[in-house]
Formats: structure tokens, C-alpha cells, sequence
């Protein structure tokens, strides 16, 4: 289970990170699961790098709610050279 990176992350359209995030928390749950069973992971750091990457996804979800509104409401004044 590799990291995604969050460049990846923000190049996705909301619907793809909604089912990625989705697909991430049953993997969690899934493994969650296996560990309490008893069970040897067969990838100790996978339960970890899980965890990471929903954060990472709901990071970016929220960035873009809070922040995406604001831009759209106001547009940012460019710099003026003065010289």
C-alpha cells in the first residue's frame, strides 16, 4: 500500500477522492479486524500508512471547502510593479 502523495490527491475530482476514501476506511476496517482476530499482518506499517492516507485525503477535502468558497467569493488583487 504505497502513499499517496498529496499532489496526487489534489489532482483528483471530488467524486474519485470520495470513493478512494471510501475504498481506505473498509481496507482500515478490514485490517482492524484481522489484527484483532489474532491474526499476523502480512504488512505491519500497512495499518499506519491507511491511517495517513485518509488523513491526507480529508486534509485536502477540507482545504478545499473552506478555502476553495472563499477564493471563488473573492478574487485575490494581483501585485503591481512599481519602478
Amino acid at each position: 500500500m504505497p502513499l499517496l502523495r498529496t499532489k496526487e490527491i489534489r489532482a483528483m475530482d471530488a467524486e474519485t477522492r470520495s470513493k478512494k476514501l471510501t475504498e481506505l476506511r473498509d481496507e482500515l476496517m478490514h485490517e482492524r479486524g484481522v489484527a484483532a482476530m489474532g491474526g499476523a499482518p502480512p504488512s505491519p506499517g500497512k495499518i499506519r500508512a491507511l491511517r495517513k492516507n485518509i488523513a491526507r485525503i480529508l486534509t485536502v477535502m477540507r482545504e478545499e471547502e473552506r478555502f476553495g468558497a472563499r477564493a471563488a467569493a473573492k478574487p485575490v488583487p494581483a501585485k503591481e510593479e512599481t519602478g
